[in-house]
């Protein structure tokens, strides 16, 4: 029997009538109803997160409800385990864990491939079961990264000189450039030439080194060449320097009249050339042989310039060295004869006349003998011995004395090589001379010379000099100038193609047999910069000073120069 519209309608009177009693209830109690505050909790299944009257001390209050202790994170954990009824346990480590990176996984996953900085050097793969891992070469180095240089592409090369070939030893590496900025010169059969040139422009403030300082713009041409052998025996080295100092303008002469201490032309060349020969005869014996060239003119300011020159006059002096050298196991004697000839061109005076220089030529024979000891590596002390006799081509010169003199010197040092931290020489000795003519005294004094570089640094370096000279004077009565000279040098490379140079120089000069002392001092800076291995530019900025006991012949001045350099 199917039920029809009434069957419907019935259902919904009573369900009319059962909801009726309910609304009349809230109706009644609705006067007592109060708003609720809206917390979490109410949202809870857990009975005591029902909603409460607001009045009843059950209820949970807002600093209850924000307490983190409360927190249902924490309150997970009273939770029981979940249950392992029907569920297969499992025992020890599933199938190729840990061996998903290096070892074989029986499960065929996909290995994670290692990441490396850009540049990094990147392992070589393993070699095969039973191979041993190749060798590393003892004459390369180990390094972390492979410059991008070296793997960018590049022209291909055979793999002879790759250095690829299957079984071919490693390449010997090039050993480090220690001046990355130097001169690479030539090959002309098996000689390395080297050559280059310097022009350089300034202002010197007293060119002439007068009492009354005349200052002149000058320029400098400087030409330089370097030839050294490669041989497996024997050896030959020609090193020639030289310059020209030119000023746009002569000298002021005085108003009046009198002659000035200086020439009014002070244009002056120089140039110093040696070529040095060994002859290898066995392990321990060796034939040497100098042969050397010296242009110059007086140094300005000398008592030896004449007064009234048109321009300085030009000495050459023309020597050679042969010698031998014997080593004795760790003893090792040297031993060479000196000859040596000096020649002055004539002195041209400002009236238009010239005077004659001969008694200013002299020839020099001499030996030098050397013995040395190597007593521990780095430590070599030596005793140097050395005399000599020079001839004037006039036997009176021009005051009326004779020259004629005869002396030499003895030093004892030793040269020092400390883990190429120090090195070069340093001795201590006595040098003297006697002349022919009984009026002029003995010229003697202390002689000292050294040539030692500190590396105090990878960038920065430490230079001393010294050195003690017996020169020739025309001084009436002065027997000769004993002059010593010191030189402190430091250098630092701020770059490699920025260096930057500090000089300090002193020196005296000691006229025996005059009353004149002279003492000389210079500070100077200098600043080079190396664009290239082929263009330097340097800039330089000197002060000099000459201070002498007698008055009047004290002189100071300022240098500026600036200047380029190219080299090949």
């Amino acid at each position: 029997m199917r039920a029809g519209p009434a069957t419907g309608r019935n259902s919904r009177a009573r369900l009319f009538r059962a909801a009726l009693p309910c609304l009349a209830l809230i109706a009644l109690t609705g006067t007592a109803a109060r708003a609720q505050t809206v917390t979490p909790d109410l949202f809870s299944s857990r009975r005591t997160s029902q909603m409460a009257p607001p009045d009843s001390p059950l209820r949970r209050t807002a600093a209850e409800v924000n307490d983190p202790l409360n927190s249902p994170k924490l309150q997970e954990g009273d939770k029981p385990a979940p249950s392992r009824i029907g569920q297969i346990p499992k025992y020890g480590l599933p199938a190729a864990s840990g061996a998903a990176d290096i070892g074989y996984d029986s499960l065929n996953r996909k290995r994670k491939k290692p990441k490396y900085y850009p540049g990094q050097a990147k392992p070589k793969p393993p070699v095969g079961p039973g191979s041993p891992p190749p060798p590393i070469a003892s004459n390369t180095r180990l390094r972390l990264s492979i410059p991008p240089s070296e793997t960018a592409h590049k022209t291909p090369i055979p793999p002879a000189m790759a250095g690829t070939v299957v079984g071919q030893p490693p390449r010997k590496r090039l050993r480090i450039d220690d001046d990355p900025f130097g001169a690479v010169g030539d090959y002309a059969g098996s000689f390395l030439i080297k050559s280059a040139v310097e022009f350089s422009g300034g202002y010197d403030t007293n060119p002439g080194r007068l009492a009354a300082a005349q200052g002149k713009p000058f320029y400098v041409i400087a030409p330089e060449f370097l030839a050294i052998s490669d041989w497996e025996r024997h050896a030959l080295v020609a090193d020639l320097r030289g310059s020209f100092t030119g000023y746009g303008s002569n000298l002021t002469p005085n108003a009046d009249g009198t002659p000035l201490s200086a020439p009014l032309d002070i244009d002056r060349p120089n140039f110093i050339g040696h070529v040095d020969g060994r002859l290898d005869v066995s392990r321990d014996t060796r034939l040497t042989a100098q042969g050397r060239l010296f242009v110059s003119t007086d140094n300005p300011g000398s008592p030896n310039v004449q007064a009234g020159l048109a321009r300085y006059p030009i000495f050459t002096t023309v020597g050679s060295t042969i010698g031998v050298d014997q080593t004795f196991n760790r003893l090792q004697v040297s031993a060479g004869a000196t000859v040596d000839r000096t020649d002055y061109t004539n002195s041209k005076l400002t009236d238009g006349t010239s005077t004659t220089n001969d008694d200013r030529n002299f020839s020099q024979y001499g030996g030098v003998g050397r013995v040395s000891y190597d007593l521990k590596p780095g430590i070599k002390p030596f005793v140097e011995v050395q005399g000599d006799s020079r001839v004037h081509d006039v036997k009176l010169d021009r005051a009326g004395f004779a020259r004629d003199s005869s002396g030499g010197y003895v030093k004892g040092g030793s040269s020092f090589e400390f883990s190429r931290l120090l090195t070069g020489e340093i001795a201590v000795g006595y040098a003297a001379r006697d002349y022919v003519d009984p009026r002029l005294d003995r010229l003697e004094g202390l002689l000292v010379s050294s040539s030692l570089v500190w590396t105090a640094t990878p960038l920065t370096t430490a230079k001393f000099y010294s050195d003690t000279t017996i020169t020739e004077t025309t001084l009436p009565g002065t027997s000769g100038v004993l002059t010593h000279v010191y030189t402190v040098e430091v250098d630092h490379d701020f770059r490699r193609w920025l260096t930057a140079i500090g000089k300090f120089t002193w020196g005296s000069l000691d006229y025996q047999g005059n009353p004149r002392r002279d003492k000389i001092y210079t500070v100077s800076g200098e600043a080079i910069y190396k664009m290239n291995r082929n263009v330097w530019l340097r800039g330089t900025l000197r002060r000099d000073w000459l201070d002498s006991n007698l008055p009047g012949n004290s002189t100071a001045s300022t240098v500026m120069m600036l200047g380029v350099r190219l080299q090949h």
